[in-house]
């Protein structure tokens, strides 16, 4: 769904439909859905959802930052997280503070992207960026003349009119009405923040808080524990070529797209399901 196809009010379901009718999506969309309705009845996530989601978060910022380049132990992530030690005052420090911070964010905004999109992905951005992009430039998309330091592997930035119209696609899609599938709204919105890059740097950050913050407030993964970040981080160079088929619009690239996000969350249920049955035993990080 880039530009050309561009939905827009009412048009936009229908587009969705679209993309959920291209091959192989709809039983990839169902495979998740099932995944994420099975990891709900955790027994785990009767009483300590709190604390599973907060371990989800943990691990899904160490796996979006690392995503961008910026690896660090998850260990050492959890304890920077609860305060026992700082987070690296380095560019990887940086980053994978920013991702955690994003997360954070994203469920404060899960609630708004469909009243106030744009807000929204303001607010992740000054989360996930501070300190890697001048302060004028937090929660700001790019200005005609700025190119973004992230993302090239997909393809050129969008600038001036053209950023304008992406990001309309963006806000359209979610405002996407409920009935429309949580997870093709998701990746959609996922894959056109990277490929857009509506901000200087940060954008892959963004997109997957974003993508997260979709999946909780459509009611896909409520609680927020499927680590679908580990996902996309295992599937290696995958991750960017899916995304390149996005950006390149033909149908069998958004159809892989759609497929990839949709097999990054079953692993992330997975993933989801280890760390609860960690958090029963109360050793969340010896799993």
């Amino acid at each position: 769904m880039t530009q050309s196809a561009a939905p827009s009010g009412g048009d936009v379901a229908a587009a969705l439909d679209r993309v959920l009718a291209l091959r192989g999506v709809a039983d990839a969309v169902a495979a998740a859905r099932e995944a994420c309705t099975e990891l709900r009845w955790h027994p785990a996530l009767r009483r300590r959802a709190a604390e599973a989601r907060a371990e989800a978060t943990i691990r899904a910022a160490r796996c979006s930052a690392a995503l961008d380049g910026a690896r660090l132990p998850v260990d050492a992530v959890r304890d920077a997280a609860r305060g026992a030690i700082t987070f690296p005052d380095d560019p990887s420090g940086r980053l994978v503070h920013g991702a955690w911070r994003a997360l954070a964010e994203a469920h404060h905004v899960e609630a708004a992207l469909g009243r106030a999109p744009l807000q929204a992905l303001a607010r992740l951005h000054v989360a996930a960026a501070a300190g890697l992009v001048p302060e004028e430039a937090l929660g700001r998309p790019r200005r005609e003349d700025e190119t973004p330091g992230d993302g090239a592997a997909v393809g050129p930035a969008p600038h001036g009119d053209e950023l304008s119209a992406r990001l309309g696609v963006l806000t359209a899609v979610l405002r996407a009405p409920s009935s429309a599938p949580a997870l093709v709204v998701a990746a959609v919105a996922h894959a056109e923040v990277v490929t857009a890059r509506p901000f200087l740097a940060g954008n892959g950050v963004v997109a997957r808080a974003l993508a997260r913050a979709v999946v909780v407030g459509r009611g896909l993964d409520p609680t927020g524990v499927a680590v679908w970040e580990a996902g996309h981080l295992s599937a290696g160079p995958r991750y960017a070529t899916t995304l390149a088929g996005y950006a390149s619009g033909t149908p069998d690239g958004v159809a892989a797209w759609i497929r990839h996000c949709a097999e990054a969350m079953v692993q992330g249920v997975t993933e989801g399901r280890m760390l609860c049955n960690a958090v029963l035993t109360g050793r969340p990080g010896t799993e």
